[in-house]
């Protein structure tokens, strides 16, 4: 994962973001394959912000395990894991690509 961990407001408005979107990797019973690990390197270079199906790995300890790992390999950050969809975010490269400004702090702070 990276370096700078996201807060609980920055991942409730991560969530909020993600509410409307669409699965765009699938993640089936072969599990963490280097095609879904490629799949979601390139879907978080053109969203930033992108939800994670599982078709297969229906308990909660294989779906952390195989999120970890897929994480790692992607230097991404898990906002959540709610039933069989995760949301995985990481912010583009370039600055000035960048579709995602996440706030910096707290509206109640």
């Amino acid at each position: 994962m990276n370096n700078k961990k996201l807060n609980g407001y920055q991942k409730k408005y991560l969530k909020g973001l993600a509410h409307r979107l669409k699965p765009v990797v699938l993640i089936g019973q072969h599990g963490l394959t280097d095609t879904v690990v490629n799949n979601t390197i390139q879907a978080l270079k053109k969203h930033e912000l992108i939800k994670v199906k599982f078709i297969d790995h229906k308990k909660k300890d294989q779906k952390t395990t195989i999120l970890e790992a897929l994480c790692q390999q992607t230097q991404s950050d898990m906002v959540s894991l709610i039933g069989h969809v995760a949301i995985l975010f990481k912010p583009h490269p370039d600055p000035a690509m960048r579709t995602i400004s996440i706030p910096a702090k707290s509206v109640s702070d």
